[in-house]
């Protein structure tokens, strides 16, 4: 693999493996490690070490061997594609879908389904993928068709020039919409959640007040940073853990008193409740600018149906 770029100035000061992570956000950060400390990067012609702060300007230069790996099989798993041209596929993403193969799912992702869909996005990084959403969550991903196209989509991302939009369900009455600016990294013992904590990487999330329940609140969420897990830990810091939340989302929350369809409602909502539904960028090949938006996925109206009857109901009580 091989990568060039400039240092930009904002990024003066950081040790140069977080500013490898920023300038080649598509590269896990576990790996650029590791090809720093053989060697395979060059910072103004000399090589640096994980730990030498970047000045600002410098020309990087990424000269490494990938891994030999199992080509990912194709599987005929139905897509919900919004849009299709020849440079990208905007996709609505089910909940339950692994966007990924690992070691946990080594088969049955959107990775496999892109595969069948298109045997040539075989030639791209993770088959054109350029971002990603967990496993619980639904709605719009956007996949490159091209080399061209993969750069310049993960540029976009890089300068925050992708916008996305969630809705949510959070447990609590909200009083108002706010940004939430807090640092996540791994959590500090339970290394498989993300936190927020002192040294993580910037995070930023926007949120605004769309209807309010007697126990919970529907949101709209605009992601100015794209960290692992960003919104569920980022709502949960402000003590608005995402509805069915399995790792930061904690017990059930109920008001007082509900309908028997509320209780099993949100009791038996088993993922956060969590949905991209906008998606806005610059086509990667025109540069013209495009916007796609995805409906909440049922089990996400049903569950704001109960929220509404019960709000209703106890208006009139």
């Amino acid at each position: 693999m091989r990568r060039a770029a400039t240092v930009p100035p904002e990024l003066a000061g950081l040790r140069t493996d977080r500013a490898l992570a920023r300038l080649f956000p598509d590269l896990s950060r576990t790996r650029l490690r590791a090809w720093l400390e053989a060697g395979h990067v060059r910072l103004d012609g000399r090589v640096p070490r994980p730990r030498d702060p970047v000045r600002g300007g410098e020309e990087v230069h990424l000269d490494a061997p990938l891994p030999q790996a199992a080509p990912d099989r194709p599987e005929p798993i139905p897509l919900r594609i919004i849009h299709e041209d020849a440079h990208l596929i905007v996709l609505d993403k089910p909940p339950g879908l692994v966007v990924h193969p690992a070691a946990g799912n080594p088969a049955g992702t959107l990775v496999n389904a892109l595969l069948h869909h298109d045997r040539a996005l075989a030639a791209l990084p993770r088959a054109g993928i350029v971002h990603r959403l967990d496993k619980g969550t639904s709605g719009l991903m956007v996949v490159a068709r091209t080399p061209a196209a993969h750069r310049a989509l993960v540029a976009a991302l890089a300068r925050r020039a992708v916008t996305r939009e969630y809705e949510a369900v959070v447990r609590g009455v909200m009083t108002a919409g706010g940004t939430v600016a807090a640092p996540i990294g791994r959590h500090p013992v339970r290394r498989q959640r993300m936190a927020v904590v002192p040294g993580g990487r910037e995070a930023v999330t926007h949120y605004r007040v769309l209807e309010r329940f007697r126990a919970h609140t529907r949101v709209r969420v605009r992601l100015e940073t794209g960290r692992t897990h960003q919104i569920r830990v980022h709502m949960a810091h402000v003590g608005h853990p995402l509805v069915g939340d399995p790792v930061y989302g904690g017990r059930p929350a109920l008001p007082p008193g509900p309908a028997p369809a509320l209780a099993a409602a949100v009791r038996g909502f088993r993922r956060q409740a969590l949905h991209a539904r906008r998606l806005e960028l610059a086509h990667p090949a025109t540069g013209e600018p495009c916007a796609w938006e995805a409906p909440l996925p049922e089990d996400m109206a049903n569950l704001l149906a109960a929220l509404r009857a019960d709000r209703e109901a106890a208006e009139e009580t």
